[in-house]
């Protein structure tokens, strides 16, 4: 009667010398936080599939900058169809996906995480080039270019992440006995590593473009106003050029900045030397860093109009019409 007790506690009762137990039943204030936390998801899947269908479909938005957004939703497209919701499942009472799925979500995570810090590079470098060299954007920076180092920021990403698992610097709860339980144990190589690549090199190389963008922004700023004081009521043509090109960059600061409050709290937790992934912290300073990828096509609504306006094009199914590709979003 005992064995049959005990027995019901496990994750896998026909595996009593293998099985995980289950965890004590989440109280309500758990059940209330998984509930935001899978509407935080949902909502972040639905917000940048948007952006992914705006810039793919509409052809006057397949320009370099775009197609660097629309490499970063793709990254938090899956931080809200998969890290998110593995994240939700590895924290619920059993792991039922077996090994397999766990070793998944653990590269998935990684993948994400390192092509969303390399498309924030990308992005600092392009509105650098922007601001710093407007006479020069159009010849160095081209959609075949950007293509080329969009793609080499995923397959250096994918090939990080299986050296790590391949080295069995990052390890799964499949290299254990339990079943029943997905846990993601990182080696001090692997994080001191992770650290100096995927965190100080990339957020050194943002910050400093970005200080050099706002020194430049803000003189040229200056000139501008001096110019249409000066000359006429009317701003020319390059100097509306100019005000868009600042515009953009602005908007292109916030997400850096958002995405680097987001990053921080989560390795500094990690630099604190914690053994945290498995834990409840773990899990709520995780999901900190994923809320970054639904906080980013907000910012786009906030500051692009054609993003308010491809939003129309796609809720009323406009997008559907014969030529819908052609339409003059900007």
């Amino acid at each position: 009667m005992m064995e049959t007790q005990d027995g019901a506690e496990l994750c896998f009762p026909e595996l009593l010398n293998t099985s995980c137990r289950k965890p004590t039943p989440p109280g309500s204030e758990a059940v209330l936080l998984h509930i935001l936390l899978s509407s935080i998801s949902v909502l972040t899947v639905a917000l940048n599939l948007l952006v992914i269908i705006s810039v793919s479909h509409f052809r006057q938005l397949h320009f370099p900058s775009n197609l660097l957004l629309l490499s970063l939703a793709v990254a938090d497209f899956l931080v809200g169809l998969f890290v998110m919701t593995f994240e939700i499942l590895r924290n619920s009472e059993c792991w039922f996906l077996g090994p397999l799925i766990c070793s998944f979500s653990a590269f998935i995570t990684i993948t994400a995480t390192c092509v969303s810090i390399g498309d924030m590079v990308l992005i600092s470098v392009d509105r650098y080039v922007a601001v710093c060299h407007p006479l020069h954007y159009s010849t160095r920076v081209t959609v075949r270019r950007v293509q080329i180092c969009i793609f080499l920021c995923w397959l250096c990403s994918v090939f990080y992440i299986i050296l790590f698992l391949g080295a069995g610097l990052i390890q799964t709860s499949s290299h254990d006995s339990c079943r029943g339980h997905c846990e993601v144990t990182i080696t001090f190589i692997a994080v001191t590593t992770d650290i100096v690549i995927s965190f100080f090199l990339p957020i050194s190389v943002v910050v400093v473009l970005y200080v050099r963008v706002f020194v430049v922004a803000v003189s040229q700023a200056r000139a501008m106003r001096s110019h249409v004081t000066a000359l006429t009521h009317k701003p020319s043509v390059n100097v509306r050029s100019m005000k868009s090109e600042l515009k953009a960059a602005r908007a292109l600061g916030v997400v850096v900045v958002v995405f680097i409050m987001c990053l921080c709290p989560l390795y500094g937790v990690i630099l604190s030397g914690n053994n945290f992934m498995n834990t409840p912290s773990g899990f709520i300073l995780t999901f900190m860093y994923s809320i970054n990828s639904c906080l980013n096509p907000v910012i786009y609504a906030l500051f692009y109009p054609w993003f308010r306006k491809t939003i129309k094009f796609i809720v009323t199914l406009q997008i559907l019409k014969p030529g819908s590709s052609g339409a003059k979003i900007l």
